[in-house]
Parts: C-alpha cells; sequence; structure tokens
C-alpha cells in the first residue's frame, strides 16, 4: 500500500525475459546470417551486423536492428532482409526453444551514426575550449 507495484515502475523498461529472450534471437541470427545461404542476389556477399533485438512485453514481435558492414548497399540489404524474414523466422524456430517466435522486422540500425556525430560535436568543444 505504502509503494507503487513492481509493474508500474518498470513499464518502460524491458523486462529480464525480453532481454533474455532478445539476446537469444540475436544469437540465433547471426548465425544464420553466417552460415546460411537464402539464394537472393541482394544478400550476396553481404555481411551484417544484428547489433540489438527488442522484444515486445508479449513477446510476440521484435525488433531486429541491423547495419551493413561499412554502411553500404543499406536501402537494398534491409528491403531484403524483410522479404525474406519469414523464412529466416522458420529457421529461428528450428534453433531456439521458443513456445512461439516472435514476428520478425528489420530496421537500420543508426546508433553508429549517431555516436560518431556526437564524437565530432564533443571534439569540437573540445578544441574550442582548449
Amino acid at each position: 500500500m505504502a509503494g507503487k507495484s513492481r509493474r508500474s515502475v518498470s513499464s518502460n523498461m524491458p523486462s529480464q525475459r525480453q532481454l533474455r529472450v532478445g539476446e537469444t534471437l540475436r544469437h540465433a541470427l547471426s548465425e544464420i546470417l553466417v552460415r546460411d545461404n537464402f539464394f537472393d542476389p541482394d544478400l550476396e556477399n553481404s555481411s551484417i551486423t544484428i547489433s540489438e533485438i527488442s522484444v515486445s512485453p508479449d513477446l510476440s514481435n521484435a525488433r531486429v536492428y541491423t547495419m551493413p558492414l561499412g554502411g553500404k548497399n543499406a536501402e537494398i540489404i534491409l528491403p531484403a532482409l524483410n522479404r525474406l524474414a519469414p523464412i529466416i523466422q522458420r529457421e529461428v524456430a528450428a534453433r531456439v526453444h521458443l513456445r512461439r517466435v516472435p514476428k520478425l522486422k528489420f530496421m537500420l540500425d543508426d546508433s553508429f551514426e549517431n555516436a560518431a556525430r556526437m564524437n565530432v560535436v564533443f571534439n569540437n568543444i573540445r578544441q574550442q575550449d582548449g
């Protein structure tokens, strides 16, 4: 009665289960993208980094944040991954022991670009002060 319920305090933070499922999916997806060949010309000879997977609270959807190596051909690779998402999801289901594998949605991870931009801003501030 004196405090807030646990649910309301952590409502905007992912639960331990969401984090664990996301990390399990990330490992499975990384293995699939490295070892399996999907015979898609858009994905041929491309290296893809999976930086994070954000899973919805009900574990039915997952946003897969990806970045092609060097950021090249993202406008080609991202649609190809989303086109192949049902096939990739079946491969994940075969490797991961979950009651239901979340629906995968591939998204471009812009955190690397944001970090580079912030680095430039901080360096400019440092140069102005020094």
